[in-house]
């Protein structure tokens, strides 16, 4: 049971399907009013609640998101925003080693992960604002920690997530806003279901050249390893949704907040080894080959 001022009111982005659209409905089942941004024209099983409130929202778009915080607005008639959940996030885009990801693909996830993010928050604070001890969680990514080969782009635009995320505890200490970065680790979603043909198939689309170069030392770790990490130590959605619920309920936000069975091992190991002791260890459970640097003559 909460023991902190009930949640009254919330707008969770990225609530078509997947971790959004199963918040928005658990909060919905406690009688929160849910403000649910939803990508327009996309399918969504969210339509014909009632008690949940669809709004058209692209985190890509600045404009679309002006709109949307000025539908959320109208019709809280003056009233405060008391939650804001900042879900929305691609995965799928820029795949492949840093060397032979393209410039426009790079792009096009931090459009979506980190500025997307950034112009929710710019958007809605004024509504949060009004509100007696709202909160804000932002959705990193237990990558951060981790550092997974082939997902370099993605893992920047949580690493930017994350920090600014710490640096809004700073500046919305003094409204009385709690701000945590959430870090989740592997989700078993549909799309992960096949997370061995998927990786197989992204990998191989990167250039020849670069597959040239990369495939011997890393194709393993990509193709076999990580896959099989997802099945064995994934989350199940209704998991991950619990633990974030449980988030919710806390009276007192830590700066970092850490959901699924994957990641929290990783959360202590972080706290507890040195940065080199910390990367020995991932590139070991990883089986990522690192070779001998030869000693001074």
């Amino acid at each position: 049971m909460a023991s902190h001022r009930p949640i009254g009111t919330a707008f969770i982005t990225g609530a078509n399907v997947g971790q959004g659209n199963l918040l928005a409905k658990r909060l919905a089942d406690r009688g929160v009013r849910v403000f649910a941004g939803v990508l327009p024209g996309a399918p969504t099983d969210l339509e014909g609640d009632n008690r949940i409130t669809l709004v058209e929202q692209d985190v890509s778009d600045g404009e679309s998101v002006r709109k949307s915080a000025e539908i959320v607005d109208a019709a809280l008639n003056g009233q405060g925003l008391d939650l804001l959940l900042n879900v929305a996030g691609v995965a799928n885009i820029a795949v492949g080693v840093i060397e032979g990801v393209k410039m426009e693909e790079v792009e096009r996830i931090f459009q979506i992960n980190t500025f997307g993010q950034l112009r929710v928050v710019q958007a809605f604070l004024p509504m949060l604002r009004r509100a007696k001890a709202a909160r804000i969680a932002n959705y990193s990514s237990g990558a951060i920690i981790a550092n997974p080969v082939g997902s370099g782009p993605y893992n920047m635009t949580k690493h930017a997530i994350h920090g600014m995320t710490l640096t809004l505890r700073h500046e919305l200490a003094a409204f009385g806003i709690q701000v945590t970065s959430i870090l989740p680790g592997g989700v078993l979603t549909g799309m992960s279901a096949n997370a061995h043909a998927n990786t197989l198939k992204t990998w191989h689309a990167q250039p020849d050249a670069v597959l040239a170069v990369y495939d011997k030392p890393l194709g393993n770790t990509v193709k076999q390893v990580l896959p099989d990490m997802l099945e064995k130590s994934g989350s199940t959605p209704d998991e991950a949704v619990d633990q974030m619920m449980a988030i919710l309920d806390q009276p007192k936000w830590k700066p970092i907040s850490y959901v699924g069975k994957d990641v929290k091992p990783m959360g202590l190991m972080r706290r507890l080894l040195s940065d080199s002791q910390l990367e020995k260890a991932i590139r070991s459970t990883f089986k990522i080959p690192t070779a001998k640097i030869p000693s001074p003559i």
